[in-house]
């Protein structure tokens, strides 16, 4: 029994081990077949996850400078209107100021007031919209943080998943030579008796 047990496989391995060089060029296409399309396959897979990722960050900074951009002009416009409105009431409370001053002093003084009050109600909005815009920038920038962060997050994921890939292909890829050369090393020692 055990010398029919070794005698079926041995035309095989005979067949299969007639020298060690084809033996390890044989190893090498079986190497390629079977990981060659899956290394191919992860390099794309990690070429486009790069592209996308380069891609999605020019694409967040090109919003966040589109935004920017429009937040700045809405506060040069509310700002102009302001400073416009301010000279507007100005220019009124001057000339109502000296028309008034020449009737009666106490209306000056009333006037005088009333215009100190808009000025520090102009200099409050100012401070508010300048607050404002602090505050919207660095949401803006916190979001520009996170989205990058995240961005790095996914990128190191996907990298280490590659890698953890590509890891088990090359564990594979060591046990098929160890098999390989067991079984060489058998058809040796079959072939030897």
């Amino acid at each position: 029994m055990k010398n029919d047990t070794h005698h079926q496989p041995r035309p095989v391995a005979d067949g299969k081990a007639t020298g060690d060089d084809p033996g390890a060029g044989s190893l090498d296409k079986v190497r390629d077949i079977l990981f060659g399309q899956q290394a191919r396959d992860a390099d794309k897979r990690f070429a486009r996850l790069e592209e996308r990722i380069v891609q999605e960050t020019n694409d967040l900074k090109e919003d966040v400078r589109k935004r920017l951009s429009m937040l700045e002009q809405f506060v040069k416009r509310e700002v102009e209107s302001l400073a416009d409105r301010l000279k507007t009431e100005h220019d009124a409370r001057t000339d109502a100021d000296k028309e008034l001053s020449r009737e009666l002093h106490e209306a000056s003084k009333t006037s005088d007031k009333k215009f100190g009050a808009v000025d520090d109600q102009a200099g409050r909005m100012q401070r508010e919209l300048r607050q404002q815009l602090l505050d919207i920038e660095q949401k803006i920038g916190d979001e520009i943080q996170r989205q990058a962060q995240d961005s790095q997050s996914r990128l190191a994921r996907e990298s280490h998943e590659l890698r953890s890939d590509k890891l088990d292909r090359t564990a594979l890829a060591a046990m098929l030579t160890d098999v390989a050369m067991r079984l060489t090393a058998d058809t040796r020692d079959s072939g030897g008796e």
